[in-house]
């Protein structure tokens, strides 16, 4: 049986081992692990998802402390209109993130940020454009658009000088989707460097209903591939969401897949961004303690483990602080479930909100604990102590492992 190792992948004009972790968002996939990837020869996300308050963490920034301070007056309001994001600062805080990790990169690999459409930021052309513009000006090797048809951000950036020379891909999870982003792109001249297939086991937001049971990769990489023979495009595949071992991943690519995208096993690395004992409760997760649910304000279905603090918490909204996924008009669905249950409730000192979630806040305080199908099986992946803990991994042995194995196995730590 062939291993990933026996396979390259081709973009950007390098040959790559064909290996993505995948952007886990608000500095869990961290540019440490992003290098270790890169470094590994492979390709690795950093993500843009709340990237003020990830500056604010790592650089120590003020743009979450100068935003509240800015809209403090509206906190008491349930009209989120008036609560902007400062273009400056975003663009700002995408450079210095993007740019750290551009200036440490070692090895022939890439780093690419993922950029989701669903943070709208109540702007979302606005901000979309500058988050874009300011990854390319700061020598990001390429950016995947994820959370979202995209339809419109090639045009966002085409003027942008890197446009042609920067490597650009798009999630999708049905070849309608695909079609639909190829349709609305065409008249930029330009089609994506790569499209990155996620299936419906992947982890955290989901381009799937409620009936991602229903679906299965293997089927949808083969008739986008086949739409693409048909329509003479030669564009790499990448498949994602499931691929838990290194003959998972060889099995794709022996089928014609460029590479494969992975990230649920780097949940429990050193270089992963979740604080250790969050990492501790990915290695105990059983099968029954993993879930799909609708408690993203996005509307998209989300995997996380079923012991997530976020699930039922009712804190206050914290848009004049984040305010990520306020829409064009200030509105976030959390923002109803909230006072809908604040309303039912006016007794109460707190509030269950069973139905939604602050994703911007429980994000922010890794308090949503999304998670591959397979993230049960992580226990498997690597040695039990003494005290009841796991060790955690390094993203090098992980890499490797994907990397070199074979026969379905999953090499234990030394």
């Amino acid at each position: 049986m062939k291993r990933v190792d026996d396979f390259r992948l081709r973009l950007g004009g390098k040959e790559l081992v064909p290996l993505v972790i995948g952007g886990m968002g608000v500095d869990i996939s961290t540019a440490d692990l992003a290098l270790e990837a890169a470094r590994l020869g492979g390709v690795g996300h950093i993500s843009d998802a709340m990237i003020n308050t990830v500056t604010d963490r790592r650089f120590d920034t003020k743009f979450v402390k100068d935003k509240l301070k800015q809209y403090k007056f509206n906190v008491a309001n349930s009209n989120k209109s008036v609560v902007r994001f400062d273009l400056g600062q975003l663009a700002e805080a995408t450079q210095l993130h993007v740019g750290s990790a551009m200036e440490r990169k070692r090895g022939d690999g890439l780093i690419l940020v993922n950029c989701m459409e669903k943070l709208t930021m109540n702007a979302p052309r606005e901000t979309l454009r500058v988050r874009l513009e300011a990854a390319l000006d700061a020598g990001i090797d390429g950016i995947t658009l994820a959370a979202g048809l995209h339809l419109g951000s090639f045009a966002l950036i085409e003027n942008h000088p890197r446009f042609r020379d920067a490597q650009l891909g798009i999630i999708v999870s049905s070849l309608r989707a695909l079609q639909l982003f190829l349709k609305k792109s065409f008249r930029t001249g330009r089609l994506p460097d790569y499209i990155v297939i996620e299936g419906p086991l992947a982890g955290g937001h989901l381009g799937f209903g409620l009936d991602w049971a229903k679906y299965d990769l293997a089927t949808i990489v083969a008739e986008i591939r086949q739409y693409l023979l048909t329509e003479k495009l030669d564009i790499p595949l990448i498949p994602a969401g499931g691929i838990f071992t290194g003959s998972d991943a060889a099995g794709f690519l022996e089928n014609g897949a460029a590479a494969v995208q992975v990230a649920t096993r780097f949940t429990v690395t050193g270089e992963c961004g979740l604080p250790d004992p969050v990492k501790q409760k990915y290695f105990q997760a059983d099968e029954d303690g993993i879930e799909v649910n609708m408690i993203s304000p996005t509307g998209y279905p989300m995997r996380m483990l079923s012991n997530s603090p976020a699930i039922g918490a009712g804190i206050r909204p914290n848009c004049e602080a984040y305010g990520y996924l306020l829409d064009a008009n200030g509105n976030c669905s959390y923002i109803t479930s909230y006072n809908r249950q604040v309303e039912a409730h006016p007794d109460a000192r707190r509030v269950s909100v069973m139905g939604k979630t602050c994703l911007c806040t429980q994000m922010r305080n890794f308090d949503v604990w999304t998670c591959g199908h397979y993230a049960y099986r992580l226990k498997d992946t690597s040695r039990k102590l003494e005290d009841g803990t796991y060790r955690l991994l390094t993203a090098e042995h992980v890499f490797k492992d994907y990397q070199f194995s074979t026969d379905g196995k999953i090499v234990l730590p030394e």
